[in-house]
């Protein structure tokens, strides 16, 4: 097993990675950028080391930077956690020639399915329809890759979503429902993937309004060994990035359940894939037909919903796996036996379309009690960088039923207490009383559609009256 780990990242996934890694006995190693100085999974590490300026580009970006304090304060191993250097085969491949073990997928495995387009390709093999669309990024905004791009659009039907190829967890997307707003939105696509990604590639798809984004987790050790872990249901979104997800989906049947899974087996032993895989699908309750959206080849950030809904942690089978360790359950030992939700807070105004609120917490109460977890990056007194994602903290409850969990949840929201800055706090208390939502029938467009942000803003206008009286 593994003397020393350096973590990756910030926040919330640092902590949360530090304590299993706490838990196993390995000691841990936090980097930070000058803005995070003070923040939680520095605290919490049993070393932190400066990794440069607040600009991730400068500093959680940094490979080179990055291993020099792995191999500086011998760590053995690595973990990414999500999103910045988590789905680059570079960085991994930097990994394995310095003799530091990536927790995580080899770099050859990741190379297969980065750029997406190479992932789309395996799934035509496996005879699984991915979403219609480019099957090649399209390079920049020049006249030639507009004209293509053009092409495309005409051939699956407007609206389109056009990703950028760099691109990951929602950010960057951008939809256009005729050829003027498909130019423009390229334009804006590409500068935004040459900034944020250092990529100015982008794809063109076909965008499904009231479908089901479905994912299914994927484990596989060294000794040949894979298993799922069911599925996620991430439907409830704003901008294309994930609120609210839950394990399992409500709705799904028995057949299209193991449809996925299989499929999703399927890619991870196409891939020969080592570790943590996520396969996400856009289920159309209409026509009962499902597409490939995406594999994910890191941690992630709805992870603990699988986990709270099946008592596993996937962080320390990760570990495990990475140390050449075979998976410590079977595919008989996955079995919900409870239902699961997750609620993500971030440091967002939802009345101003989720406009960022960054600033010093200057009240923190978390709630507890039977079948609430929460992995937090935050404490009382922390000041939010605006550099970074707004996401604070995962609130998590899981009940026996759907029903009860929802009512745990209520529960917890109610008691959590965050003061200093704007939360998303009111907007799951809204969306959680939807009749829509409270049956399981809700897609992607469940925001806009049951009008939730527009009955917050009734919310809070009766709770100002009350309070004036």
């Amino acid at each position: 097993m593994f003397h020393k780990v350096l973590v990756a990242n910030r926040g919330e996934i640092a902590v949360r990675i530090i304590r299993t890694c706490k838990e196993m006995g390995i000691r841990t190693v936090a980097v930070y950028s000058d803005a995070d100085a003070n923040a939680l999974h520095v605290k919490l590490a049993d070393e932190a080391y400066p990794i440069g300026p607040a600009e991730a580009i400068h500093s959680y970006l940094n490979m080179k930077k990055i291993l020099e304090v792995a191999k500086r304060c011998g760590a053995d191993a690595l973990h990414p956690g999500y999103g910045f250097l988590a789905e680059n085969p570079e960085f991994a491949e930097m990994c394995e020639q310095l003799g530091i073990v990536f927790i995580g997928p080899p770099s050859q495995s990741m190379q297969k399915v980065k750029p997406k387009h190479r992932a789309r390709q395996l799934m035509r093999l496996l005879n699984i329809p991915p979403v219609p669309g480019s099957d090649e990024p399209l390079l920049d905004s020049s006249e030639k890759a507009l004209a293509q791009a053009e092409e495309i659009a005409d051939e699956v039907g407007y609206p389109v979503i056009i990703k950028p190829s760099g691109g990951g967890g929602g950010i960057g997307m951008t939809i256009a429902n005729n050829r003027e707003e498909l130019r423009e939105s390229i334009k804006s696509v590409v500068e935004r993937g040459r900034k944020v990604f250092g990529v100015p590639g982008f794809y063109v798809e076909k965008f499904f309004s009231g479908v089901k984004h479905i994912e299914v987790q994927i484990l596989a050790d060294k000794h040949g060994h894979v298993i799922h872990l069911g599925e996620r249901d991430c439907s409830v979104q704003r901008r294309f990035q994930k609120l609210i997800e839950e394990a399992p989906c409500p709705i799904l049947s028995p057949h299209l359940r193991m449809k996925m899974y299989v499929a999703a087996l399927d890619v991870a032993v196409a891939l020969e894939y080592i570790n943590a895989l996520t396969v996400e699908f856009l289920y159309v309750p209409a026509t009962q037909q499902f597409y490939f959206n995406e594999v994910n080849s890191r941690l992630q950030v709805e992870h603990c919903v699988t986990e709270l809904a099946l008592g596993i942690d996937i962080v320390r089978e990760q570990i495990n796996i990475a140390a050449g360790e075979p998976l410590s359950i079977s595919q008989d030992d996955v079995v919900f036996q409870v239902c699961a939700l997750e609620c993500r807070i971030t440091a967002e105004d939802p009345t101003r379309n989720f406009f960022p609120s960054p600033g010093t917490i200057t009240t923190l109460r978390l709630p507890h009690g039977h079948g609430l977890r929460i992995d937090e990056g935050i404490y009382e007194g922390y000041e939010i960088p605006p550099y970074y994602d707004s996401l604070l903290l995962k609130l998590m409850a899981r009940g026996k039923t759907r029903e009860e969990a929802i009512a745990r949840m209520k529960r917890g929201l109610s008691e959590l207490k965050i003061e200093g800055v704007t939360t998303t706090i009111p907007f799951y208390e809204v969306a959680l009383d939807d009749e829509v939502f409270r049956s399981g029938e809700y897609t992607t467009d469940f925001i806009t559609k049951r009008n939730i942000l527009r009955k917050l803003e009734e919310r809070a206008r009766i709770l100002q009256r009350l309070d004036a009286r």
